[in-house]
């Protein structure tokens, strides 16, 4: 009875430490409409993190943070204090590994061979610096035969510390992917933007329309299966610009200050006969609308720091429409 009564004395506090980490991940609650916001921060996160006010967003991704060629992760002094000062506001913060210009080895790393040394130093890092999770942003041509057997192994590894494992994925690829590879996520973070851009000069134009993201939502929820409470509807804070004179990117923070009146619209005509094309609020509010009525799990953001201040604020778009004003 005495060694019982020891023994349970002594898992007491990894019951507890167990329960208390679930409370911090999987699904949301009923109601809880997910604001997420990707950090481009290049490591430099100290900087970055001044750009950011944790009251209005409830997840935070950082974006990126990938290995060297060997597969290990640097150290880096500036995390712990960014990673807190989320905590304290109850703000998840995952690892975002890949990107869509993502390191040239990191294919190689996803191979058979380096595969699990790789995950493992994923969750190391994840478990070192407390994130909540790991963001899998891998695109394009990464999504090929190795693909399927990172995710998979990689959620085995997270899973037993109770770390959270999510996705960007785009709809025009999706094809690519498994029903059982989809459903390993937690959530999904669809990119419902870059339907054009400067790499296909040919078509300009809107690179992410409203019907973009009604389409998308469809073909992961109504087609692929996924829960509407795994998903979440990608936002772009930036524009592409075509033809004469045009940028090729602009943050949404930058295009508003230059164009008088350019935040209650789409588009931007250049003198020099070039366009600009981006979501102003009347979008933005239009696609939160959405999420909401289609029960989705909230909206992600690319990217938290092209967004402007004050009354143009996107963000503050996004909070209005979710209080419902």
């Amino acid at each position: 009875m005495n060694k019982q009564r020891t023994l349970i004395l002594l898992l007491l506090p990894l019951l507890i430490l167990a329960c208390s980490k679930k409370n911090n991940s999987g699904p949301d609650p009923a109601g809880h409409f997910r604001i997420l916001g990707y950090l481009p921060g290049d490591g430099q996160w100290g900087t970055a993190m001044a750009g950011v006010d944790f009251t209005r967003i409830t997840d935070l991704n950082l974006a990126f943070i990938n290995p060297d060629s060997t597969g290990l992760f640097r150290d880096n002094n500036e995390l712990p204090a960014l990673i807190a000062r989320a905590h304290e506001t109850g703000v998840r913060v995952f690892m975002s590994i890949g990107g869509g210009s993502p390191p040239a080895f990191l294919g190689d790393l996803m191979t058979e061979e380096k595969r699990s040394a790789f995950i493992v130093a994923i969750r190391d890092f994840a478990v070192k610096y407390q994130f909540d999770g790991v963001d899998v942003d891998i695109e394009n041509d990464l999504i090929n035969a190795d693909y399927a057997p990172f995710v998979r192994e990689l959620d085995s590894v997270l899973e037993p510390g109770n770390l959270m494992m999510t996705a960007a994925l785009a709809a025009w690829n999706g094809d690519l992917l498994a029903d059982s590879t989809l459903a390993l996520y937690d959530f999904i973070n669809i990119m419902c933007y870059d339907r054009t851009g400067p790499w296909n000069p040919a078509k300009p134009g809107q690179h992410s329309p409203y019907e973009m993201v009604e389409e998308d939502f469809d073909y992961y929820h109504h087609i692929r299966g996924i829960p509407a409470g795994k998903l979440l509807i990608g936002l772009p804070f930036y524009g592409y610009g075509f033809g004469p004179g045009a940028p090729v990117g602009m943050r949404y923070a930058d295009i508003v200050t230059t164009y008088s009146g350019a935040e209650n619209q789409d588009e931007v005509a250049l003198p020099s006969g070039g366009t600009i094309y981006y979501n102003g609020m009347p979008t933005i509010r239009r696609k939160v609308e959405f999420a909401m009525k289609s029960e989705a799990a909230g909206v992600m953001i690319w990217q938290l720091l092209g967004d402007a201040d004050g009354d143009l604020s996107l963000l503050n778009q996004i909070l209005l429409v979710r209080d419902g004003k």
